[in-house]
């Protein structure tokens, strides 16, 4: 019999009886599982795995479960090819008009009318005189030329696309690396990336956790799931290993711990099943739609004649079929994404995407926000770009053809000749080329390449870029509201005092000189009521720190133990996770965590928590020599004011130890007796009467560069607040010392019951009104409630208070983070403290936990936003400039100075090179000297507006200039009313290389943005700058001397080279005049463009109206849309703004082969769905407020109002607060409603989870 790694190679049990077993629940999954396969332990064996030693670990037993059970990956859809992409870019509107226009010239170029002979001599010998063949027959050059210049534009975005999907699955390979889960393997626990869990691993869950596979339980305490993402049902599960044992693949661990045996992966899991279902269902309605898309053409083409109302009925089943494609694919978040590329192109796939988005509520950074702050500008600034582009091209067109026309067959009399055409085709060219020109599509690019270097420069500064838009957004930011543990200070927690026995030790006393029944029952307590995954171990060399693994303040509290001269190990081992009875895990309502264990025939409960909500349940306490007291309210207080508040004042959290003994017999004075089991459920009673150990205080020094960071975020115009779950004292000492807290500055603290005291109305209902008038002061939000936290970000955002609106950014760590994190512009969850949970909410993911990183995005954000300015100031100076040449041109002299292939060149090729340039200027520490933008402020300043208009005049001077004087000026021939068919002269050429050379040297001007003198600071440290400009340069040169026909140019002498340069040179000289007129004195509206968020979305508008007409009739609507988007370039435009909006999860759900784990990660996070009130037990375990708070202790020195509530009342719940604003979307997002959609392939979820939720 073949064996594997010592053991029977066939195992006990198939895949198809493990996936119906997942598909089972409650009771139900219970009896199978005990009738089938005889229990979890028996189902165990026959995997050939144990529950407390795992799996052996050897890769050939690895390799042959991944064969036989499948592996924890979904195979990716292919990369688009780069043909692919090539044919997409094709697809661009202008393109097509460019490409069509260019080969109608082709032919008429090569076609001889008859009539030509004879009407030739007959136009005057003036103009067609002077024509010879080889002239006439190089008329096929222009053609080719636009065909060349649009491949090259073509490449340039499918090369440009190509890079991006690239550097996209880089960067989403690195997020898929940063997700590792906790599995048992050769009796150790290892952290193991998702990808490498087999079927048969023993995985540990807890808190906070995104489960990567399907499983079930061995043991559990008080666990409770969020199944929303594969049942829509919003509750959290009750789980235990005899009511609820079956986990599934993509829910939440909102609250407990546990150990499951791992039983389906990747696509054999719950989870990957439905991924599968999508993925098939979204293709089958793609082909299905281009089907029913084909047929209603044919129907249209032979009810044409027809009356209208026929057409329409034949018309509706096709749009309704398509509105159920589009449902399907829209709640199939992932396989819709698979078929679109990286970069989120919106030409494929519409319906799909759009309906998609509107049902997400748009998932970019900014959670409740449709669109970052630069993309609502930049979408405002397009829109009204393409307004006066599309008008002044088609008033070009419209001139040329009406001036020819009365000028040719009214004046001269001439009659109408085929040859004629070429002047119209002609004239459509000019007009095409002035749109092209008008409209900066070079934006996009500029916008993704400062993002896409960006995004690479900040993973090395710590900063793991989730979502692109966050990038820039964050340079806008106005305000961070920040957590205290880990991102303050430094997550590396020590007991430095304790209190035990009525001393106060300074230091970790010793074992001995404590009382034997209270030492051995304090190091028990701690020892028992950790977290078993919190641990405590030896540095990697000697002489290290030991390493804190898990839980922070448990790993203290361990260490604590040890230092005493204990092994908790040891008792651990005596008492295994499988002897607790009931443990009453930590969360944000309890603050403290509390566990039952048998002992002598009775129970013994041990609890810690956050030191006064521990003393409040505690009738007695160990005094000197270890006697027995009881502890009487006058205690308690004295207790808060001479042992908790010193510790507090001094920046420590201070922790509870208790315990309580029930028995059978006879019941001492701290004891209860019981005749029968206590009611675990009535936690109240359960947990009270207890015996106070000992009151601890842990430090958590603050990062030492931290202060510093601050004073960069205050000098730099951005409010930073603490937000932690802190007691108040200890939150003011670490605000002092941070710096957020400054003598004099009339901040205001507050406690979470007294904020919800003053947001709420006489009815508990948040009111802005009120919190306008708290936020404003508030520096430090103390005893915090995730909820409270959520009322606060989300009350900052829709404030009108400040004229500019709020831009705020959140950190997190907890789950229950999660909607601050979601609503917040930009959020931040911790790479080493934050659970799954807060990284999926998250924009950013700071991967050293730091606060100096943040400072970093800010600086990197406003770099982006200021490369994307330099480039818009230098590309709307060339487009004002050309478009105005381009028009006057027609007006005057019936042709345009700059021809069709020059303006393309100088359009396209300048500005995918000056996007490159201008997009790669590295970040200075300058940047963080300004006040941010806010949310309201124009994207084109005045300053800018000041330059552009200021250059503009300029160039536009020069260029007339040398239009209508230039030939008598420098004695060359005139170019002026040439016929089509002439030679290119060089007086057109002076304009054509003038125009470059200004461009090229305003190129310079437009690295500085704010008004500076010295534009050429700190030209040398940006080598892609100088190279790009002298290689464009370089080209200008060989385009002018060699290019001849197909550039219509002519060779230039060295004189008439110098005259270029000299017109070029001055740009710069004409730039410090510009820069001397004040800003100040221009008028506010008249000169900054693009402020604001437009108040309809035409985008949104778009999609609508593509699925209203779907059946291709030109509806006025569509026809204003299509002119606006195609030949505006709006597609282009949507391309980046879909780019932006492609959260790396889209991303890799497209095309990455990672791991299971983030297929439902949008869909988990979509809406803000309401989360429970749990906070990480590092957040808020340690707390500790006083009723005497609002005196001032000595350590604490600031200068600030302290407001704690009157009455003593329980922290804010989530009852109290809904997390979850009015509106948004139901709970689960697309995801649910897809699974319940394809309900019929798992019959037994729903009811299931509704039973087990009861």
């Amino acid at each position: 019999m073949a064996t594997i790694d010592g053991r029977p190679a066939q195992y006990g049990v198939t895949l198809k009886q493990l996936r119906e077993l997942m598909e089972l629940r409650g009771s139900e999954g219970i009896e199978r599982l005990e009738s089938e396969f005889g229990g979890i332990l028996e189902l165990t064996k026959k995997l050939y795995s144990s529950p407390t030693n795992g799996l052996s670990g050897n890769a050939s037993d690895m390799e042959h479960r991944r064969q036989t059970f499948g592996s924890n990956v979904i195979p990716p859809k292919p990369p688009k090819t780069f043909l692919t992409l090539v044919w997409e870019a094709l697809q661009d509107v202008t393109l097509i008009i460019l490409q069509v226009a260019a080969v109608v010239s082709l032919g008429l170029s090569f076609y001889k009318p008859p009539a030509e002979s004879k009407s030739g001599p007959q136009e005057g010998n003036t103009e067609v005189g002077q024509h010879d063949e080889g002239e006439e027959e190089a008329g096929w050059i222009e053609g080719v030329a636009i065909l060349i210049s649009v491949a090259v534009v073509v490449f340039v975005t499918a090369f440009n696309d190509y890079t991006k999907e690239k550097q996209f699955r880089g960067l989403q390979s690195r997020i898929e690396g940063e997700h590792k889960f906790s599995v048992i393997r050769g009796g150790e626990v290892h952290d193991i990336g998702v990808g490498d869990i087999v079927v048969g691993d023993i995985c540990q869950i807890k808190y906070g956790d995104l489960l990567p596979t399907d499983g079930i339980l061995i043991q559990s305490n008080d666990l409770k799931i969020d199944e929303s993402s594969l049942t829509g049902e919003s509750d959290h599960v009750k789980k235990g290993a005899d009511t609820d044992p079956m986990v599934l693949s993509g829910t939440h661990v909102m609250e407990g711990s546990g150990k499951m045996l791992v039983t389906a992966v990747g696509v054999n899991s719950q989870a990957g099943i439905i991924f599968t279902l999508l993925g098939a269902a979204a293709d089958e309605e793609e082909v299905e739609a281009k089907k029913r898309k084909k047929e209603a053409k044919k129907q249209r083409k032979k009810q044409k004649k027809g009356d209208l109302g026929e057409e329409l009925i034949v018309a509706n089943p096709n749009k309704q079929g398509e509105g159920e494609a589009a449902a399907v694919t829209g709640n199939s978040h992932h396989a819709t994404a698979n078929s679109a590329n990286a970069d989120g192109d919106v030409r494929n796939n519409k319906h799909s995407k759009e309906e998609e988005e509107g049902e997400e509520g748009g998932p970019t950074g900014g959670g409740g926000h449709d669109k970052s702050v630069l993309q609502a500008k930049l979408t405002k600034l397009a829109i009204q770009i393409g307004y006066a582009g599309s008008f002044i091209a088609v008033l070009t067109v419209v001139i040329l053809i009406v001036r020819f026309c009365v000028q040719t067959f009214v004046l001269e009399g001439k009659p109408w000749d085929t040859f004629y055409a070429n002047h119209f085709v002609k004239f459509f060219i000019i007009g095409v080329t002035v749109l092209v020109v008008a409209v900066p599509e070079g934006l996009p690019l500029a916008v993704t390449l400062s993002l896409a270097y960006s995004v690479k420069k900040m993973m090395k500064d710590n900063n793991l870029v989730r979502h692109l838009d966050a990038c820039e957004t964050m340079g806008n930011a106005t305000a961070i509201c920040s957590d205290k543990t880990g991102t303050l200070t430094t997550n590396r927690m020590t007991v430095v005092q304790s209190f035990i026995c009525s001393e106060d030790h300074k230091t970790t006393p010793k074992f001995e000189s404590l009382p034997h029944a209270v030492g051995d029952l304090l190091v028990n307590a701690i020892s028992i009521n950790s977290a078993y995954t919190s641990r405590v171990l030896p540095g990697d060399n000697p002489g290290d720190l030991p390493k804190q693994v898990g839980n922070k303040t448990e790993c203290a509290l361990l260490g604590f133990v040890m230092d005493l001269g204990k092994s908790y190990q040891v008792i651990r081992d005596e008492i295994t996770e499988e002897n607790f009875h009931r443990v009453y895990t930590f969360n944000s309502v309890r603050k403290s965590m509390s566990t039952v264990v048998p002992r002598n025939g009775g129970y013994r409960i041990y609890t810690k928590g956050a030191s006064e909500i521990v003393m409040k349940k505690c009738s007695f306490i160990h005094g000197k020599d270890g006697r027995l007291e009881n502890l009487t309210r006058s205690m308690q207080e004295r207790l808060v004011r001479e042992v908790i508040e010193p510790m507090a004042c001094n920046g420590l959290r201070t922790i509870s130890v208790a315990y309580r003994d029930f028995v059978t017999g006879k019941a001492e004075i701290n004891q209860v007796h019981f005749d029968s089991e206590p009611n675990w459920d009535d936690e109240d009673n359960i947990i009270n009467n207890m015996t106070c150990l000992c009151i601890v205080g842990i430090e958590d020094p603050v990062r030492p560069e931290v202060p510093d960071a601050i004073r960069k975020c205050q000098r730099a115009g951005i409010t930073v607040r603490m937000v932690t779950g802190d007691n108040i004292n200890t939150a003011r000492s670490i605000a002092s010392k941070c710096g957020i807290l400054r003598p004099g500055d009339n901040s205001l603290i507050l406690e979470g019951k007294e904020f919800n005291r003053r947001v709420r109305d006489a009815s508990g209902k948040i009111q802005q009104h009120l919190i306008d008038k708290v936020w404003p002061s508030l520096r430090v939000l103390a005893r915090s409630s995730p909820t409270d936290k959520y009322t606060l970000v989300r009350g900052i955002i829709e404030s009108k208070v400040s004229a500019n609106r709020e831009v705020v950014a959140v950190t997190g760590d907890g789950t229950n983070d999660g909607p601050a994190l979601k609503i917040a512009d930009v959020g931040f969850a911790m790479g080493i403290a934050g659970t799954d949970v807060a990284k999926e909410a998250s924009d950013i993911i700071l991967t050293d936990d730091n606060f100096t990183s943040i400072v970093k995005a800010v600086m990197w954000g406003r770099n982006v936003y200021d490369s994307i300015a330099k480039f818009l100031q230098f590309q709307l100076t060339v487009n004002v400039v050309a478009v105005v040449v381009a028009f006057v041109g027609a007006c005057a002299i019936n042709d345009s100075p700059l021809k069709a292939v020059q303006m393309l060149w100088v359009n396209l090729i300048m500005d995918t090179l000056a996007s490159l340039a201008l997009a790669t200027e590295a970040p200075t520490p300058d940047l963080l000297l300004r006040k941010p933008y806010g949310r309201t402020k124009p994207l084109i300043s005045r300053t800018m507006m000041k330059n552009i208009l200021g250059q503009a005049m300029y160039m536009i001077c020069v260029i007339f200039v040398l239009l209508f004087y230039g030939d008598k000026l420098l004695d060359i021939d005139s170019g002026r009313y040439a016929d089509i068919r002439d030679p290119p002269s060089q007086h057109f050429t002076i304009i054509f290389n003038t125009f470059v050379m200004m461009t090229l040297f305003n190129e310079i001007n437009a690295r500085k943005i704010h008004g500076q003198r010295n534009v050429f600071q700190g030209f040398f440290t940006n080598p892609i700058f100088y190279s790009i400009w002298l290689s464009t340069l370089a080209s200008q040169i060989v385009i002018v001397q060699f290019g001849g026909v197909a550039f219509s140019t002519q060779a230039l002498s060295l004189e008439l080279w110098l005259w270029c340069l000299l017109f070029g040179c001055g740009v710069l000289l004409w730039g410090q005049v510009v820069t001397s007129i004040p800003t100040k004195k221009l008028p506010k509206n008249v000169f900054s463009y693009g402020s604001g968020e437009p108040i309809n979305d035409p985008i949104a508008d778009l999609a609508s109206e593509d699925k209203l007409d779907s059946d291709g009739k030109d509806s006025k609507r569509t026809g204003q849309i299509l002119w606006i988007r195609g030949l505006t370039r709006l597609q282009t435009q949507l391309r980046v703004i879909r780019a932006f909006k492609s959260t790396l999860e889209d991303l890799e759900e497209r095309r990455s082969c990672h791991s299971l784990h983030s297929l439902r990660i949008s869909r988990s996070q979509q809406g803000n769905r309401p989360m429970s009130d749990i906070s990480y037990i590092d957040e808020d375990s340690t707390k500790s407020p006083s009723p005497n708070s609002d005196k001032r202790c000595g350590p604490c020195n600031a200068t600030v109002r302290l407001v704690t509530s009157a009455k003593e009342s329980s922290p804010t719940t989530a009852e109290t607060a809904p997390l979850v604003p009015p509106g948004s979307p139901p709970p689960g997002g697309p995801a649910a409603a897809a699974t319940q959609q394809l309900g019929h392939h798992r019959p037994h979820t729903h009811a299931n989870t509704q039973n087990s939720s009861s």
